[in-house]
């Protein structure tokens, strides 16, 4: 009797350990807490524009939030734009800024500001007999024809000219005026139209190397126009983010996507305790993040503001852990979820360089330190 009673138990402890690491290795679910409404998930083919992407998808859902149609808003327009202004400022600071096809989210609404915008009907940027974008051949031209102006010891006053004639070539030239169902606009006229004010919308970091509730030109390359970023403490930055989401607010990401932990193929970006853990098909524990990690990381150039994404969503796992829904611009057949993932808490807290949010969506107390009214 002894020996069957231990056999029983030997068996029932077997089973629900099983049991457990059966469960442990479940397949991730994702529940939803909160699922914005937003346009279609576009591709930003072989392009360094993911900051515009992100930013023009923002602009569309912000639309959506107002009770306005999805619009289908064009990301060329602005990259044309901002080159301009890019190029005018590397010859001014004498080739000693960055030039790229990188920027940040700022740039697409500094850009939107001062030109206006258009649909993707009136500008595609497609000059060069492709259906996807492919910006490198333009981008080494510009490169050389600027580098090469800022080593000259006097410049003609018809520089820009041969600069934009490059654009042009390879994005087709700027609309002044176009027509959009049944009326006729100019980009300043149809951004009126739309009804989307920039001056809503600001930038948030937290890095422990300035001071918080405060504001700084960040530090990274493709901040090339040298704006300042609101500073907050790690809790509050998450703070923000939670906020701003259960408040119907979406959210421009700007971070780093070159960790082991991420993947978008699979859906997931993760901070897995165990990197040899199998993170891409079940949930996994997780590392605790701490500010001085970030700032560490940060400060070595492990964390870069390689990627621009827009948050659209929260959801949790089986096992309660919470994630941000991202909308990618890598296309829609990118993946199993139609060109979305799911970015956890710790991959958040670890791998955020800064965010864009609108200034209503930051909790009162917060924006109260920062003296934003």
């Amino acid at each position: 009797m002894k020996q069957l009673k231990n056999t029983l138990l030997i068996s029932l402890f077997l089973t629900t350990f099983f049991s457990f690491s059966l469960h442990s290795q479940d397949k991730y679910e994702f529940n939803t807490v909160v699922d914005l409404e937003t346009s279609t998930v576009k591709s930003q083919g072989r392009s360094g524009t993911c900051w515009c992407y992100a930013t023009t998808s923002f602009l569309e859902t912000e639309l959506i939030r107002m009770g306005k149609q999805e619009y289908d808003l064009s990301e060329m327009f602005v990259v044309h734009n901002a080159y301009l202004k890019k190029g005018k400022d590397y010859i001014r600071y004498h080739g000693n800024n960055n030039f790229g096809q990188g920027g940040q989210a700022h740039d697409a609404t500094r850009e939107i500001k001062q030109h206006g915008i258009v649909p993707e009907s009136a500008y595609s940027g497609l000059q060069y007999g492709s259906e996807v974008h492919n910006h490198y051949e333009m981008a080494s031209v510009l490169k050389a024809f600027v580098d090469d102006l800022a080593d000259n010891r006097k410049l003609s006053p018809v520089w820009h000219k041969a600069y934009s004639a490059i654009l042009e070539a390879y994005l087709g030239e700027l609309p002044e005026k176009f027509e959009y169902e049944g009326k006729n606009y100019t980009p300043k006229e149809f951004q009126n139209m739309l009804g989307i004010n920039m001056d809503n919308y600001i930038e948030l970091t937290s890095y422990t190397h300035h001071d918080y509730y405060k504001s700084f030109i960040l530090e990274i390359p493709d901040n090339w126009s040298h704006d300042p970023y609101y500073n907050l403490p790690l809790e509050d930055l998450m703070d923000v983010m939670e906020n701003s989401i259960k408040e119907g607010y979406s959210i421009i990401w700007d971070g780093d996507v070159s960790s082991k932990g991420f993947s978008h193929g699979d859906g997931v970006a993760v901070v897995p305790e165990d990197l040899d853990t199998d993170f891409k098909t079940h949930p996994v524990e997780e590392k605790t993040i701490t500010p001085e990690m970030r700032q560490n990381l940060f400060n070595n150039f492990t964390t870069t503001d390689d990627h621009l994404m827009h948050l659209t969503g929260i959801s949790v796992d089986q096992n309660g852990t919470r994630y941000y829904k991202t909308k990618n611009s890598w296309s829609a057949d990118s993946n199993d979820y139609d060109g979305f993932l799911f970015m956890s808490d710790p991959f958040m807290k670890l791998n955020t360089v800064a965010i864009m949010v609108h200034k209503d969506a930051i909790p009162e107390e917060i924006a109260k330190k920062l003296g934003i009214q």
